[in-house]
């Protein structure tokens, strides 16, 4: 049996914006930025120790996280790829740092491992996705609040080892961001699960089509 393309949502009369095929925009500009902002990241922390630039690569790509999808909107520069880009530097930020974070004792390891493990249950429900012939759900508002969160945690909790005089405050802001974060992208993960199930037995009913 031949598999399903992979389901495009139809333009609804919102206002939504429709995706297209551009590649050199402003916001994939971004997106490519922060990308390159991964191994920059690991570089100086891991290599040269560097903890304050390291922070400022992290707080900067916290930051931006919203900066391309805003500027998308603003100047209708919505794009397939942006779409693409946008998830995958949100989660390289966060796996990198996370593996980082975990090698330097920056975080607990199980800390890492509650995330890593939403990681691989999302990975699961993805390729099951696949076998039925759809592509990755959309973004839900619930991740994107728990990405919010951790990116803005992490250049907290960072500061906390690299400045004494802060130590104590920014530990325990940079923490209760993780956590809550931890929580929201555990919820999202369940959403995303859900969404699958539905789409799977939509699949298998009678008469569905082939």
């Amino acid at each position: 049996m031949p598999r399903r393309p992979a389901r495009a949502e139809q333009p609804r009369d919102t206002g939504d914006e429709v995706p297209g095929n551009q590649v050199l925009t402003l916001p994939n500009l971004i997106s490519f930025g922060r990308l390159l902002g991964v191994p920059l990241f690991l570089y100086l922390f891991l290599v040269e120790r560097a903890d304050v630039a390291a922070v400022v690569v992290l707080a900067i790509g916290g930051t931006t996280d919203w900066v391309d999808g805003w500027i998308a909107r603003r100047l209708r520069q919505v794009s397939r790829l942006g779409e693409l880009l946008d998830p995958l530097a949100d989660r390289l930020y966060i796996l990198a740092t996370l593996v980082a974070f975990t090698a330097r004792e920056v975080v607990p390891w199980q800390f890492t491992a509650a995330l890593l493990a939403r990681e691989v249950l999302l990975l699961a429900s993805l390729a099951v996705l696949r076998r039925h012939g759809y592509g990755p759900p959309p973004v839900h508002y619930v991740g994107k609040t728990a990405t919010f969160l951790l990116l803005a945690a992490f250049p907290v909790l960072l500061l906390a080892t690299a400045s004494t005089d802060v130590a104590t405050a920014a530990s325990a802001i940079g923490w209760a961001l993780a956590w809550w974060g931890l929580v929201l992208y555990w919820v999202a993960g369940g959403m995303y699960v859900v969404q699958a199930a539905r789409l799977v037995r939509a699949v298998r009913r009678p008469g569905a089509a082939a």
